[in-house]
C-alpha cells in the first residue's frame, strides 16, 4: 500500500487550513497514495491554545469533518485526519482528536491524544492541560490489510503505547513538534518506535513559521521497520509518499524475531 505523509504551516484562519489540506490530499492522490496522513492541528494554529475552543465541533459534525470525510470518498483515500479539536465533557476544554475516515467517507476509527505536552526551558512554555482534556485509550484501524496503530505528537516518548498495537504493521504519529525538541528528538525517537515495533512509521508533521510567531520543526517523514527513512520534507508544505511493503515486514521479522522473544 503507498501512503503519503502531509507536511502543512498551519495559520489561525480555518478556511485557509482546510482549503490547504485538500490540495495537499489531491496531490497525495494525484502521486498514487491509497491512505494519506494529515499533520496535528492541520486545521488550526490559532494566536493562543483557547481558540481551539472556538472552532470545536461535535462528534459527526461540524465543517473539519465535513472535508475530510468528502476528500476521502471523492479522492477514494484512507485519511487519517492529523488533529481537530472535539468537544469535551468539561467546559473550556477539548480533545484533540484523530478520526479515521474510509473511501466511502465514513469515521472508521478516533484516537485521542492520551499525554498532554508541557515543555518549559525559559524562553519557550507549552502547557496543553490549559485547554485539553486527556483521552486514555488506543486505537487502531485496518486499511488494505495493514493494521495501523494511532498516536499524536508527544505521545511518541511514551514506548508502552506503541507496544499495545503489536502486531501491526504501520504506526501514525501526526505531530507539531517544537523546533526545539524536534532538532534534538524527532527522527531518534521515530526511528526507534519502528525498530522496535518492527513496524513502518508514518509521521505527518507542522513544518515552518507560522502566524502566531510559533515555529514547528516538519521534517514529516515514512520510516520502515529496520529503521531506514523512505522519504522526508524537512521544511514547509508538501507530500511524502513511500510504500507499506508487506514482504519486507516478513523479512525484518523473520531475519530478527525480536517481537517474538518478548518476554514482558
Amino acid at each position: 500500500m503507498k501512503i503519503a505523509a502531509v507536511q502543512m504551516v498551519s495559520e489561525p484562519d480555518l478556511g485557509a487550513n482546510l482549503l490547504a489540506a485538500r490540495r495537499l490530499l489531491e496531490a497525495a492522490a494525484a502521486q498514487g497514495a491509497q491512505l494519506a496522513a494529515l499533520p496535528e492541528y492541520f486545521c488550526l494554529m490559532g494566536q493562543q491554545d483557547s481558540d481551539k475552543l472556538a472552532i470545536a465541533e461535535d462528534l459527526g459534525h461540524g465543517p473539519i469533518q465535513a472535508m475530510l470525510a468528502r476528500a476521502a470518498q471523492e479522492l477514494k483515500l484512507w485519511i487519517i485526519g492529523g488533529t481537530l479539536p472535539i468537544k469535551a465533557g468539561k467546559a473550556a476544554r477539548v480533545r484533540n482528536t484523530t478520526l479515521v475516515f474510509s473511501p466511502a467517507g465514513d469515521v472508521v476509527a478516533r484516537y485521542d491524544k492520551i499525554h498532554l505536552f508541557a515543555y518549559d526551558n525559559g524562553r519557550e512554555s507549552y502547557d496543553e492541560a490549559r485547554v485539553l482534556e486527556a483521552g486514555s485509550q488506543p486505537a487502531s484501524f485496518t486499511a488494505e490489510g495493514i493494521r495501523t496503530g494511532l498516536s499524536v505528537c508527544y505521545d511518541l516518548r511514551f514506548p508502552e503505547l506503541f507496544r499495545a498495537y503489536n502486531p501491526c504493521e504501520l504506526l501514525a504519529v501526526p505531530a507539531a513538534f517544537t523546533y526545539t525538541t524536534g532538532e534534538k528528538h524527532w527522527e531518534l525517537l521515530l526511528r526507534a518506535r519502528a525498530v522496535e515495533n518492527q513496524c513502518y512509521v508514518i509521521a505527518p508533521a507542522q513544518g515552518g513559521r507560522h502566524e502566531n510567531g510559533r515555529r514547528t520543526w516538519g521534517h514529516s517523514m515514512i520510516v520502515d521497520p529496520w529503521g531506514e527513512v523512505l522519504a522526508v520534507l524537512p521544511e514547509g508544505e508538501g507530500v511524502v509518499c513511500a510504500d507499506v511493503d508487506t514482504q519486507r515486514l516478513a523479512q525484518v521479522r523473520q531475519q530478527l524475531p525480536a517481537l517474538a522473544h518478548r518476554k514482558l
